[in-house]
């Protein structure tokens, strides 16, 4: 098993907390924790976090200049609506620099313009630039908005191939692989894209300074659509570009937006390791992992928008427990002890724990009481009572767990096909959403509430993702003694004969076709809120952080983005 908001339109920054004054003290203890947490600590073995975080309030000359430059970029950007590629280049920057919940509407206003625009034009600049041109259909697409991948026929020669002169053309074929990454299945024009951009970029990388070679590396490890960019956006400010003066003012924005979003975090973090110390499951289950720095990172990951502190902080709590409840289910509960549990879940009832040994008993009590908690708190925002919803997703959760364990029990491994339908929902990824949409309290209705119930298929993409992600590492979960198998283990046996590195290239199309399938769902009109869309596919996009393992059972990738996210300080 292995599991684990959204941008929301802001007229004004975030109201920031005012009742811890900073002292030399806190400062000294800041650097002193931060330092030691960037040298030396690992999300593998958290420990208490002892630091104070930064606060900033309405009457700081930090927070006043902060407010000033968004307001003077406001100006800016709304005087370039006018000129289509100046308007894309400034949506991307925002976008790569992950401030654009200050500018939504701004951003709306443009891309509005550019679908007109590229409407008119079947997405024909009169210049023809395979720049602008990949850049306009990528940020469309990325926004929901239905654009066709013809648009790139212009670029291709009489006999069907992209022209060779294109080569030439580095910023171009850098977009031009970006704007593959939005495929949303059947589109050959944009598997063709990727293979001919990529050729061609790793051929161009040899010849390049260092500087440049490092732009193109960067483009087809991480490529936008399928990155977090808060956890980028410090590496992307270096490598930028520009001599505008509009760069430089968004640039300096973008510094002290990191500093003001890496306080919050840091607020956060301290109430997250005493909600969980104060919860006693570290103590008492020893067989769990012990965690929550990690588990608040897929929060952080997911719901980008500074003001949904609450939303963040709710969020980790489901995920830690489906950890704690995985870990019962791989290595501690016996198979009729589990039975018990999942007959509890179901049931929803303290009394048909009575049976249980006392850590299952504590970790349902523990379920129960939070479950409960965070349904009052979304009945008191929205007025909708997600009891039920809540309650099924658990069900469902550890109704997957024990087939798990029914089948690695009996030594008889389902078919590969079975097996990742059951890992829809034994991820764990379900019932976290199902959380989020509801803490996040957009678009809640019968009937999106009633196809969140049955999983669908935007989420069962991201299930898909996660799950064969995590299938393809060699490494043992993070030292856990338990066997949960692997789809690649089921495939083969059902596919005899077939090597490893088969079974591994089979995985990797198969992730590549969620992915298509995510973005297609994706796609306005939509059922789901803008906010929830995007906040599940940070979801997905958080999977390779959080799965891939070194040799020592730990996350370098994932320590390296949350040290820079939260603990590294940002030069202004």
């Amino acid at each position: 098993m292995a599991f684990f908001c959204a941008f929301s339109a802001l007229s004004k920054p975030p109201t920031y907390s005012k009742n811890i004054q900073k002292t030399g003290k806190s400062d000294n203890l800041i650097n002193n924790t931060c330092k030691q947490m960037a040298q030396g600590s690992s999300i593998c073995q958290d420990h208490a976090v002892n630091f104070l975080p930064e606060y900033h309030n309405s009457t700081d000359d930090f927070y006043v200049e902060y407010v000033q430059k968004i307001k003077k970029f406001k100006n800016i950007l709304s005087k370039n609506i006018e000129d289509p590629l100046e308007g894309l280049n400034m949506v991307n920057l925002i976008l790569r620099l992950g401030i654009e919940y200050h500018y939504q509407e701004e951003i709306e206003a443009i891309l509005q313009r550019h679908y007109a625009i590229f409407s008119a034009h079947e997405g024909q600049g009169d210049d023809h630039d395979l720049h602008e041109v990949a850049l306009g259909f990528r940020l469309l697409r990325q926004e929901g908005y239905h654009v066709s991948a013809d648009v790139f026929s212009k670029f291709k020669n009489k006999e069907g191939k992209f022209k060779l002169e294109l080569a030439e053309d580095i910023t171009g074929l850098m977009e031009l692989y970006e704007a593959s990454q939005v495929n949303i299945g059947d589109e050959h024009i944009l598997d063709e894209a990727k293979d001919f951009s990529r050729h061609f970029l790793e051929a161009k990388v040899k010849h390049l300074d260092h500087q440049r070679a490092r732009l193109i590396v960067n483009t087809l490890e991480h490529p936008y659509h399928k990155s977090l960019p808060r956890f980028l956006a410090k590496g992307f400010l270096d490598d930028f570009e520009g001599t505008e003066d509009w760069i430089k003012h968004l640039q300096d924005l973008a510094k002290m937006d990191f500093k003001m979003v890496q306080s919050i975090h840091q607020q956060e973090i301290l109430q997250i390791f005493k909600w969980w110390k104060g919860l006693g499951l570290a103590k008492e289950l020893k067989f769990a992992r012990n965690q929550p720095l990690k588990w608040y990172m897929w929060t952080a990951a997911c719901l980008t928008d500074p003001s949904w502190s609450d939303q963040r902080i709710e969020l980790t709590k489901p995920i830690s427990l489906v950890y704690v409840i995985d870990d019962m289910f791989d290595v501690y509960g016996t198979l009729d002890e589990l039975t018990l549990f999942t007959n509890a879940v179901n049931q929803w009832e303290l009394a048909a724990t009575e049976q249980l040994p006392d850590p299952l008993k504590m970790c349902f009590v523990a379920l129960y009481d939070i479950t409960n908690e965070i349904s009052y708190k979304v009945y008191n925002r929205s007025g909708w009572d997600p009891i039920d919803s809540l309650k099924k997703a658990w069900a469902r959760l550890c109704n997957a767990f024990l087939l798990e364990a029914k089948w690695f029990a009996s030594g008889n491994l389902p078919k590969a096909e079975e097996y990742l339908k059951n890992a829809h929902v034994s991820t764990g990824l379900h019932v976290v959403l199902v959380h989020m949409f509801f803490l996040l309290g957009e678009g809640i209705s019968k009937e999106t509430v009633d196809l969140l119930d049955n999983n669908p298929s935007m989420i069962s993409s991201i299930a898909t993702i996660l799950r064969l992600w995590d299938d393809l590492g060699s490494a043992q979960d993070e030292n856990q003694n338990g066997h949960d198998g692997s789809y690649i283990e089921c495939y083969r046996k059902e596919h005899q004969g077939c090597s490893v590195e088969g079974a591994q290239s089979h995985v990797i199309q198969m992730i590549s076709n969620a992915w298509n399938c995510l973005n297609k769902n994706c796609l306005t009109p939509n059922p789901f809120p803008a906010s929830f869309i995007k906040a599940s596919l940070n979801a997905a996009r958080m999977v390779p952080l959080m799965y891939s393992y070194d040799d020592k059972h730990c996350l370098p990738s994932l320590e390296k983005h949350m040290k820079s996210l939260i603990f590294e300080k940002c030069s202004l």
